[in-house]
């Protein structure tokens, strides 16, 4: 009875572990629809700054980036997107979280090391 009584334990410790297991939720197709609405101010400088639809999509883009992963997925993204536009774009890109109010835990830079984003938010 002991050993049956430690083996479901076991068993028990196992499928939390298994189930506390953190995949990356957020994906370059999450960042590339959330921050769409990004592209006209980064590319061509539209608007005084970012439109109130960019801000929103990197908030929402922030909210889905709950865990480690997912921060490291979005910057490696937005570091991949980087190597395809010009430095004044690419300064436009980096200064939207500041001109949103939103903070995240990297600098948009080509390169930024996304492996040493953190695991919380400051």
């Amino acid at each position: 009875m002991a050993v049956s009584a430690k083996l479901y334990l076991t068993v028990l410790v196992l499928l939390f572990v298994a189930g506390a297991t953190v995949e990356a939720q957020v994906t370059c197709d999450t960042v590339n629809s959330d921050l769409g609405p990004c592209v006209p101010y980064v590319i061509a400088g539209i608007g005084n700054g970012p439109s109130s639809d960019c801000c929103n999509g990197l908030n929402s883009l922030l909210s889905a980036a709950a865990t480690q992963p997912d921060r490291q997925t979005a910057c490696s993204c937005l570091k991949s997107l980087a190597t395809f536009i010009s430095d004044e774009q690419l300064a436009r890109a980096a200064s939207i979280p500041d001109q949103c109010g939103a903070n995240i835990p990297f600098t948009i830079s080509r390169d930024v090391d996304c492996s040493a984003v953190p695991r919380l938010f400051h």
